[in-house]
């Protein structure tokens, strides 16, 4: 996984971009009618019920955008909340104040709905072993807090990115020449340039499950679009050798039913690919 300074890096890169592209050279409707002194006060309020999720990143933008901005914070991050809720006030600069509004909202109204699937498929693998998973399945610019965002409701994070773990999927393994072929290849290279990666293999069936368990140093097979029972023939035979995963046709009524397959982890691009942000509003008081 990438590090705690990468990640903060990344979320400093995705504030600068949204300034950036939100404000340009001045939020000109605030500088034609509010004084550069004038103070104000706001409030997000919530006007839908989820997880709350971005409340830290929001302090982040406040404070890219004027570090006298001054946050008092009533519900954190992971929180259920309900219409009416509020979450924060920021009080200081009126012009600070509106430069950062869209960027906070759009951000919190994306990692809240991020945040309230994950737990939902979180909560549905309670008393199993399982875990959720993310996937690269996020919006271009803005991976980082989706994935923060998903921590944040229950679930872990696969890979970051394609630099921070080995996925051997089956268009590597058809370029490669084979999975046998695909999986020296890559420990050839992870020893050549001193790389500690893990490495995960998808199978597509059975067969190159066994054939996936010949091979050294893999440390997670990825059961891609199985049914139940072969899932478990699958768990079966992999036993403690290496880690399991479960991916494809993974939703609400199917993740369960996956879990109790014995594998270790399930991951979804639905939760970061299909949802719909929570309604939020920040409003001057």
């Amino acid at each position: 996984m990438i590090s705690e300074a990468q990640f903060q890096n990344e979320l400093q890169l995705i504030i600068q971009n949204g300034i950036r592209e939100d404000v340009g050279d001045g939020d000109h409707s605030s500088l034609a009618c509010i004084p550069a002194t004038a103070q104000g006060k706001a409030k997000l309020l919530v006007k839908d019920q989820g997880i709350i999720a971005g409340v830290e990143f929001a302090k982040m933008i406040f404070n890219y955008v004027d570090k006298d901005l001054k946050v008092e914070t009533f519900i954190q991050d992971g929180t259920p909340v309900n219409y009416g809720d509020v979450v924060f006030h920021v009080a200081g600069s009126s012009q600070s104040i509106l430069k950062s509004e869209r960027l906070v909202l759009n951000a919190m109204q994306r990692m809240s709905a991020i945040a309230t699937k994950t737990k939902a498929f979180a909560d549905l693998l309670e008393g199993t072993s399982a875990k959720v998973l993310d996937t690269r399945k996020t919006t271009p610019g803005i991976r980082a807090i989706e994935k923060w965002a998903v921590k944040i409701g229950g679930g872990e994070n696969h890979r970051f990115a394609l630099y921070d773990m080995v996925m051997l999927k089956d268009n590597h393994i058809d370029f490669a020449g084979g999975i046998t072929k695909a999986i020296q290849k890559t420990n050839d290279y992870l020893k050549a340039n001193s790389l500690d990666l893990k490495i995960i293999v998808e199978a597509r069936n059975l067969d190159e499950v066994r054939e996936i368990l010949e091979s050294q140093n893999v440390h997670r097979i990825l059961l891609d679009n199985f049914d139940y029972d072969t899932t478990r023939t699958a768990v079966a035979l992999i036993g403690t050798q290496c880690q399991t995963e479960s991916s494809g046709n993974i939703n609400e009524k199917t993740i369960r039913n996956y879990a109790e397959c014995g594998v270790n982890y399930i991951s979804s691009g639905a939760l970061t690919h299909s949802v719909y942000n929570m309604d939020l509003s920040l409003k001057a008081i």
